[in-house]
């Protein structure tokens, strides 16, 4: 077969952890990629002994590696579009930004892995400010969970208004491009309500409620999801995160129940029909 009649697909890179269990980080992105047809790339940069029930061990990549991985991706094959997840320390976030600038890479989301929806704070104050400083001019949007959001403004987060006060806050403050304020920590009719804010529009955006325990890995989804729209060329960003929160949807009402604890949302829910 003559090679130059194989075609072309998107490329999208997931800069983010190991999860043991199959639910989050690299394996909950590749999945999500590969949903959207696109070829998924991966830097890894830590690896955790995780199940349904927590984490038990993280061990970080040398920042080298990380690096050498980026490189290596984007000098041969390209990417269309990026997103990272836990970085976990200072020193891999400044590798990784400087990557991000020398390279070129463009439509990066920017899943600021700091603190896990039960309100436990990942990385220290030194790597949160690492991503402020670095990583977040660099993106095209930043999707910060209630708790990050928290962080990031000092606002106490228990309401949709106090959801756009923060996304406000963080545009204003961050040399954020374009922000999206998740609602999935949230309680009561405001639950999985995002809020978006791109420096002009506010937008509430509010998709089907799924009443499920097994949510493990829904804000790394989302972020691979809307970089995986966002690989195809004109994909307009907005449209990208309406897609995104559409397939999250889809995959929360085929979550999978697994293990003896939250079981991960179901990123191949067709092939779960058959």
């Amino acid at each position: 077969m003559d090679v130059k009649q194989i075609s072309r697909v998107p490329v999208a890179l997931t800069i983010a952890g190991s999860d043991s269990g199959g639910g989050a980080g690299i394996q909950a992105d590749l999945r999500t990629f590969a949903f959207h047809a696109c070829h998924g790339t991966s830097a890894v940069t830590c690896v955790t002994a995780q199940n349904t029930l927590g984490v038990t061990r993280v061990d970080a990549m040398p920042p080298e590696a990380v690096g050498a991985q980026i490189q290596a991706v984007v000098e041969d094959i390209g990417v269309q579009s990026a997103k990272t997840g836990m970085l976990l320390n200072k020193k891999i976030i400044t590798v990784v930004a400087q990557q991000v600038e020398i390279l070129g890479i463009k439509n990066l989301v920017v899943d600021p892995v700091m603190v896990s929806r039960t309100g436990a704070q990942l990385i220290d104050d030194e790597a949160v400010k690492g991503l402020c400083d670095t990583l977040f001019p660099l993106s095209v949007l930043v999707t910060p969970n209630r708790y990050e959001a928290q962080i990031l403004t000092g606002i106490e987060i228990n309401s949709l208004d106090a959801m756009k006060q923060a996304a406000e806050h963080i545009h204003r403050n961050y040399a954020v491009k374009t922000v999206l304020v998740k609602g999935g920590g949230m309680k009561g009719s405001v639950r999985g309500v995002d809020v978006w804010f791109d420096g002009k529009t506010l937008e509430t955006i509010t998709t089907q409620q799924i009443d499920t325990k097994n949510t493990h890995g829904t804000g790394c989804t989302l972020s691979a999801a809307i970089a995986a729209n966002l690989a195809y060329e004109n994909q307009n960003l907005f449209t990208s995160v309406q897609k995104a929160k559409a397939y999250v949807t889809a995959a929360l009402t085929h979550a999978l129940d697994i293990g003896q604890g939250q079981g991960p949302v179901g990123h191949f829910y067709p092939l779960l029909q058959i």
